[in-house]
This record gives structure tokens, C-alpha cells and sequence, in this order.
């Protein structure tokens, strides 16, 4: 389906902010970017450092990633640059690559069809296909949010801005250009969005681009679950969890993205789930800042375990075996929630390994603490014990048992080694204080009593 969107599309007023009235520095920019950025100029071609980048430098930030918006088509782009590759169909842009930096550079792109059929919408409004490119004006009102739609000229070291978008960063507003509902359907991840850039930069979402989202958050299921995984790892792996967990709780898209964890917090009264869960996340934070490595296996294991809890609650009330219940609540949450978000199973393994780790922390029998403290999955199984704590204080006396088992594993050592052998059986289960029983080697070909 094509779409002609010109009746719609917002009305543009250009603001150039001079050298002196905002803080954007070069600096701040990388010098590949830079390097980008003049080649293109000095080609002809117009070129403007764009988005994230710029919004981020005006409120103090430092960016990592810089995108570069220019009137050169990809393939032009691409006769300029011998390290640049062509990426995408569905929006054709190019990557030109410096070592492990890429700067990507997209053409300006046209918010209406020029019946070349390069631009698509699907019947529910959502944009497939978008490669109609224009000028900067409508680039500019393509983009989604006014604080994205920044741009940065190296020519005057001025700011562009065409959408309101400088004003709304001094005022920390995201605001949608256009109408929300359209902006919504046309890419329902634009929702997520929203919460993520709002939690990451203290912003507060504008009234009417706030408005749709509770209504519209059934939307997310038309989305690509692998892009929804990718979306979900800067919800909750860029430092600012914390904020975006209560975002997507405040716009009614936690039951979208995670519908059992949702519904499972909705049923716990004490609110014992949800305290662990925040407390988890604020530990995610705190690494993030700390520069330490965080992962998404554990991530997803804090974010799906209200929903393991209740499944294996179910299992266990109809008198599964609490093994098999336990095995059986790892794989039904794993596999229902592949049909929102694409988890690898790189990670779902090591998710569902930490979930059924948990029960074995209350076996204190000699061969089975030191066949934990050896398991590949031990620490990171360990710390979501502690975590449990922020539920439930009953969790207390293993946290400790395995802490001094950690710090002290051959003083444990001796111990087990004092205590009698009947203790233990050959699977590793306590005894009754009496001594193991040889098993009687049956002749060969003699029958077996019980055939």
C-alpha cells in the first residue's frame, strides 16, 4: 500500500542557534564524523551531523554514536568512501567504517510518496518501506521526535532546527512531530521509545505524545521480535533501567512487551516481585555506570522470573513433581515469550540455568556444594539468590551459607571431610547414619528378580 502523507505532514519553521547561544562543540564530536562530515562538504554536498548526537551535547551529555544526515544519495556516499558499505531495504543507508566506529549516513528523506514506490505503509498504518529522498526540510519533519530533529552544520558551527526541537530540549519535552496516533501506527516501537529517551535523558513526554500510548501498546505485537529484543537491551542495558521499567509501567506497555512478568506482578499482593525486580535493576544500573560488564542472560532472568514463579506456583498445585515443575515453568515462560521479543537461546539457556540453580542453594550435602561451586552458571546464580532477598529475608541463611562456602571453600572442605561418610549416599542424598550398602554383583545370566 502506498502512502501520501503530504496533508499531514507538519508545517517546518527554520531557526539557526549561532555558535554562541548553544554549547554543541567539535570537541565533543568524533573526529571520524568530522572526517565524514568535510569530505562531504567539500564535495558539495550538504551534510549535517543529526540526531541523538546533537540533542545529547545540549544537555551535557557525551555520545557515542554519530549519524550524519546529507543530501548525497548512498551510492554517491559510497563513490566518496572506500571503507563505506550500503546497508538495508527498508531504509537504504550507508556505514562508513573506521576500525570498530561506524558513522552512518543517511540520505534526506521525504515524508510523501513520490509514486516511485519506495514508500510503504502496510494497512494498519505501519511504514515498511521509506528510500523517497527530499531536503532537509522534510527530513527534518520525517524524524520523529522534535529533540532528534537537530542539525548541525560544520560550515557555521550553527544548530538547525525546523520542528521546535531546540526549545524542547531546554525544556527536557519529548514531543512527536505530527499527529501521535499516526506516528505510532506508522512504527509502534516509537512508544518505546519515548519511555527509553525520556528515562535516559530526564525528560518528561509531552501531553498529546503521551496520550495514545496506553491504547495503542497492543500495537507492539506486530513488531519484529528480534527488533523488540534489540530495543529491550537499551531499555534496561544503557544505565537508566530503573527509569525505564516504571516508564513502560506508567504508559500501560510492560503487559505488552512482557505480558506474564506483567500480569504476574499485577497478582503478587506483598509486592515482594516487583521490589526485587526494581532492586535488580538499580544493581544493573550501578554496573552500567561502574563500567562493568552486564548481561543479558541475567537481565532477562530478573524480567521473566515473576512470571517463572507463577507458572511453577500453577505446576506445583496441580502435583507435578517440583523437579519436573520446575523444568517444565522454565521452558513454557521461555517459549511464550519468544512470541514478543526474539531472546537467543545464547542467552535463554543461561537465563533458564540460573532459574533452576535456585532450589539447589538449600542442599548443603558435601558432593552437592562443591558440584555447585563448580558450575560455569555458580555466580551468576549466586547474585540472583542475593537478590531474592529484597522479596523475602527467608533467603537469608543460604545467602550466607555460600557466601563463607566462596570465601572459605577448604575450611568447608574439612568440615564435610570429618563428618562420617554415611552421611552421604551415591547420589549425594543424606543418609540415615549407617553405612552405605554394597550392591550384590548379580552372576552373569542369572535372571533379574523383578523380570
Amino acid at each position: 500500500m502506498q502512502a501520501d502523507n503530504s496533508s499531514l505532514t507538519p508545517k517546518t519553521s527554520l531557526r539557526v542557534i549561532p555558535r554562541d547561544q548553544h554549547n554543541v562543540s567539535r570537541k565533543e564530536i568524533s573526529p571520524n564524523a568530522l572526517r565524514v562530515l568535510y569530505r562531504l562538504r567539500d564535495s558539495g554536498f550538504g551534510a549535517y551531523l543529526v540526531g541523538g548526537a546533537v540533542r545529547d551535547i545540549l544537555v551535557g551529555g557525551h555520545p557515542k554514536d554519530f549519524d550524519v544526515a546529507t543530501d548525497a544519495t548512498p551510492e554517491q556516499v559510497k563513490g566518496l568512501f572506500r571503507n563505506c558499505r550500503l546497508i538495508g531495504r527498508r531504509f537504504r543507508l550507508a556505514h562508513v567504517v573506521y576500525g570498530r566506529e561506524i558513522i552512518e549516513v543517511a540520505t534526506f528523506r521525504a515524508n510523501s510518496d513520490d509514486g516511485s514506490g519506495d514508500r510503504e505503509t502496510d494497512t494498519g498504518g505501519r511504514l515498511v518501506r521509506d528510500n523517497v529522498y527530499g531536503s532537509i526540510e522534510d527530513d527534518a519533519v520525517r524524524r520523529d521526535f522534535t529533540a532528534n530533529a537537530l542539525y548541525y552544520a560544520v560550515e557555521d558551527f550553527s544548530v538547525r532546527d525546523y520542528t521546535g526541537g531546540f526549545e524542547d530540549v531546554q525544556n527536557r519535552l519529548m514531543r512527536l512531530i505530527g499527529d501521535p496516533e499516526t506516528r505510532y501506527r506508522e512504527d509502534p516501537v516509537r512508544m518505546l521509545r519515548a519511555v527509553r529517551l525520556a528515562a535516559k535523558l530526564g525528560f518528561e513526554i509531552e501531553a498529546a505524545t503521551a496520550a495514545p500510548i496506553p491504547h495503542l501498546a497492543s500495537l507492539l505485537a506486530d513488531a519484529a521480535p528480534a527488533r523488540l529484543f534489540e530495543e529491550c537491551l537499551k531499555l534496561f542495558l544503557s544505565g537508566h533501567a530503573v527509569e525505564s521499567f516504571l516508564g513502560l509501567e506508567r504508559y500501560g506497555l510492560l503487559s505488552a512487551l512482557l505480558p506474564e512478568s506483567a500480569a504476574a506482578l499485577k497478582s503478587n499482593r506483598s509486592g515482594a516481585l516487583r521490589r526485587m525486580l526494581l532492586e535488580g535493576l538499580k544493581g544493573t544500573d550501578a554496573r552500567v555506570a561502574a563500567d562493568e560488564p552486564v548481561s543479558p542472560a541475567f537481565l532477562f532472568a530478573l524480567l521473566l522470573w515473576p512470571a517463572y514463579c507463577r507458572d511453577l506456583m500453577g505446576l506445583q498445585a496441580q502435583g507435578v513433581h517440583t523437579a519436573e515443575a520446575q523444568r517444565r515453568a522454565a521452558d513454557r515462560v521461555t517459549l511464550h515469550q519468544l512470541a514478543t521479543i526474539a531472546l537467543p537461546r545464547r542467552f535463554s539457556l543461561p537465563m533458564q540455568e540460573i532459574w533452576l540453580l535456585q532450589s539447589r542453594f538449600q542442599q548443603r550435602q558435601r558432593k552437592r556444594v562443591f558440584r555447585l561451586l563448580s558450575h560455569p552458571r555458580f555466580r551468576a546464580a549466586f547474585d540472583f539468590l542475593v537478590l531474592r532477598m529484597a522479596a523475602s529475608e527467608e533467603h537469608a541463611g543460604d545467602v550466607t551459607f555460600w557466601r563463607e562456602a566462596q570465601a572459605h571453600p577448604n575450611e568447608l572442605l574439612a568440615q564435610a571431610e570429618a563428618q562420617p561418610r554415611a552421611a552421604d549416599d551415591e547420589d549425594g542424598e543424606e543418609g540415615d547414619g549407617r553405612a552405605p550398602r554394597k550392591r550384590r554383583r548379580r552372576r552373569r545370566g542369572a535372571p533379574v528378580a523383578s523380570e
